[in-house]
């Protein structure tokens, strides 16, 4: 393969993510008009317009984007390969990129980057949370951090934190004037607010388990929302009940604004794992953020 191509198409990928040549220029360390000449050159080879350009962004075009979907993933090795290449024995550097959820960016992730970026001058750390899974080969992500039985067989797992049990959580005020459930048909009569699944939309099933029976229980409250952290509010408010991680809800139950119930019947599950492709090396920066994520679990 002609290795102007692949650098042209690196160059594409990076004014692509960065939204304008400038940013790109700065972000790579190389003149503006040096990228501006690759992508005419990768245009014209390929007899397309790749980029859509204005006085103040670029954005792709559908080729362009159609180019990027298919010879992403390709490039990500390439270009992790060269990071590993040439970190050799001095210290790490580059970009990592790592999807999370809310909780375990904020709780796990954040204080490791900030050990990680203070001893490590020379690593840039991407985090962009989202609450559904992500493919983080196809997305372009180095690692990623989820629950521990949601993640894919071709995958490295680290677990990054504790077990997680489940909670049913109400305010004091709730069962005040609505009492307290003490099995799980007990649910039936009370107010238990949804939460819809970012993934697919569907809403999510508090799980039990009862003499070793795994039980499914469909909410049938009035209240549906989908973001956990509303969801905690409007339990703490006295709407209804809610079914959460204790960890997830560790500060409500702290201050007194949460109770939990039912806590007999409510599973644990492993914990959040950091992942990442098996088959790739990891690049040196990504082996420290392991390291000191190991470290803090210890």
């Amino acid at each position: 393969m002609d290795p102007k191509l692949i650098a042209d198409l690196l160059v594409l990928q990076s004014v692509a993510e960065a939204g304008s040549f400038t940013r790109a220029a700065a972000r790579m360390g190389r003149a503006q008009s040096g990228l501006s000449q690759a992508v005419r050159t990768l245009e014209e080879r390929l007899g397309v317009p790749l980029l859509a350009r204005t006085t103040r962004n670029v954005r792709l075009t559908e080729a362009g984007h159609n180019l990027l979907a298919e010879v992403e993933p390709a490039l990500r090795q390439i270009e992790n390969g060269l990071r590993t290449a040439a970190a050799t024995s001095r210290e790490p550097t580059g970009l990592i990129r790592i999807t999370a959820s809310d909780f375990p960016a904020q709780e796990i992730l954040l204080p490791a980057v900030a050990e990680l970026t203070a001893t490590y001058p020379k690593i840039e750390v991407d985090i962009q949370v989202a609450d559904q899974f992500v493919d983080i080969v196809k997305s372009g992500f180095d690692a990623g951090i989820r629950f521990g039985s949601h993640l894919e067989k071709d995958m490295v797992a680290l677990p990054v934190g504790p077990d997680m049990k489940a909670a049913v959580v109400g305010s004091p005020d709730y069962f005040q004037r609505g009492g307290r459930p003490y099995r799980i048909d007990d649910l039936d009569i009370h107010d238990c607010i949804n939460y819809r699944l970012a993934s697919h939309g569907a809403l999510y099933r508090w799980l039990f388990q009862d003499e070793g029976r795994a039980i499914e229980y469909r909410s049938q409250g009035r209240i549906t929302l989908n973001d956990g952290r509303l969801l905690m509010e409007a339990a703490a408010m006295g709407l209804g009940l809610a079914y959460v991680f204790e960890a997830h809800a560790k500060r409500h139950l702290a201050s007194g604004s949460l109770e939990t119930c039912l806590e007999a019947f409510c599973p644990t599950w492993p914990g959040y794992h950091l992942y990442y492709p098996g088959r790739n090396q990891k690049a040196p920066a990504l082996s420290a953020l392991i390291k000191i994520l190991r470290k803090k679990r210890i």
